[in-house]
């Protein structure tokens, strides 16, 4: 399975209607698609038509008083393709992850936990580098970054790119990145002007496809289709379906080594916000169990999807990311409570009873 998140810090480039028209089109190639919506000014989720009560809001946040799963939020829009809808109220959620521990990781854990059979999953982002992209970055393997031909694009994506790049440093997590042109205008000098400039800087990780300026793209969006459903046969329809073809021939894709200088005062800034966290793995083996979570101090105590742990054959894991310090955990096998069997650090509760103690070094 293939997650890719599609995210530019910059409005108006083409960004959700990538996501839209990608995912209908790499449906019409017989692959099964499920697109997040993960922009509160959810207009993938309008744009498709989709009026939702829950969405991936509900999913995510520990405050929402209604609870739910990504599997009870799906809507399907066509066949093979599905949409997680969203809503105004996620931007509360960055409010929320503030102070978290492994706020980054939150949605790369609902996607852990979530059992499907979807070859690719899109995530639209938000028109910024907050911690919602930065949340959909760690989730994903991939991310296209869309851009149309103007000034202003081309000095932004280069900044964009050593966003990605410091992330994956910081967070430890391989991601690959790839540029698409979007809203290309062919009457123009200009445009062809900076697609030479884009492809002078960006030649190696730019696709071949090019999606050019077509009023059917704006007309669907506001039939709530996609430009497939919408006029197949349009230039919008057919450089979204070729688009489709060029990522399925690509396959899995791998993290191109150039490198770009970041500022002192970006690293800075990322840095502050982005600490850097160890990857640590826990396994509890319990045949016969139907549900296993792992509560500690590094998530208040919480039981929720994003606590739960991944079985195979009785083999239950959970990867987490902390600052280094000494943590206190137990875990919760069909609603008990139990210290780890293999940690034979622990440490009595004020309760009686004893957690298992996890210290992480520097």
């Amino acid at each position: 399975m293939r997650i890719i998140s599609i995210a530019n810090q910059k409005g108006g480039c083409g960004k959700t209607t990538t996501a839209v028209n990608l995912g209908a089109a790499l449906a019409s190639n017989n692959r099964k698609v499920l697109l997040i919506d993960f922009d509160p000014q959810a207009h993938a989720t309008v744009g498709l038509n989709v009026q939702a009560k829950i969405s991936i809001y509900n999913c995510l946040s520990k405050l929402s008083p209604e609870k739910a799963t990504l599997q009870d939020i799906i809507v399907n829009i066509d066949n093979n393709f599905d949409l997680a809808p969203s809503n105004i109220i996620l931007t509360t959620l960055e409010q929320e992850l503030a102070n978290e521990i492994g706020r980054e990781n939150h949605l790369q854990d609902t996607l852990s936990a979530f059992k499907n059979d979807y070859d690719y999953i899109l995530i639209d982002c938000p028109p910024n580098l907050g911690i919602l992209t930065v949340n959909a970055i760690c989730a994903s393997n991939e991310v296209i970054i869309p851009v149309e031909p103007s000034r202003f694009s081309v000095e932004g994506l280069s900044r964009l790119i050593d966003i990605i790049d410091l992330i994956q440093n910081r967070l430890n997590h391989t991601v690959s990145h790839n540029v698409l042109v979007t809203m290309f205008d062919s009457r123009l000098k200009y445009a062809f002007r900076i697609l030479a400039e884009l492809r002078s800087k960006f030649r190696e990780c730019m696709f071949s496809t090019i999606i050019h300026v077509n009023v059917k793209l704006k007309e669907s969006q506001s039939s709530g289709s996609s430009v497939m459903g919408f006029d197949k046969y349009s230039r919008g329809a057919k450089d979204y379906f070729s688009l489709a073809k060029e990522m399925l021939s690509m396959g899995k894709q791998v993290e191109k080594g150039t490198e770009f200088v970041v500022s002192k005062k970006m690293r800075e800034l990322v840095s502050a916000h982005l600490p850097k966290l160890n990857k640590v793995t826990l396994k509890l083996d319990f045949p016969g169990a139907k549900e296993v979570y792992i509560a500690g101090d590094f998530n208040n105590w919480s039981k929720d999807p994003s606590s739960a742990m991944i079985g195979t054959n009785g083999s239950w894991n959970k990867r987490l990311s902390l600052k280094p310090g000494q943590y206190h955990y137990r875990f919760v096998v069909d609603g008990n409570w139990i210290t780890d069997p293999g940690n034979p650090l622990q440490e009595k509760n004020p309760y009686g009873e004893y957690d298992s103690l996890l210290k992480i070094g520097a």
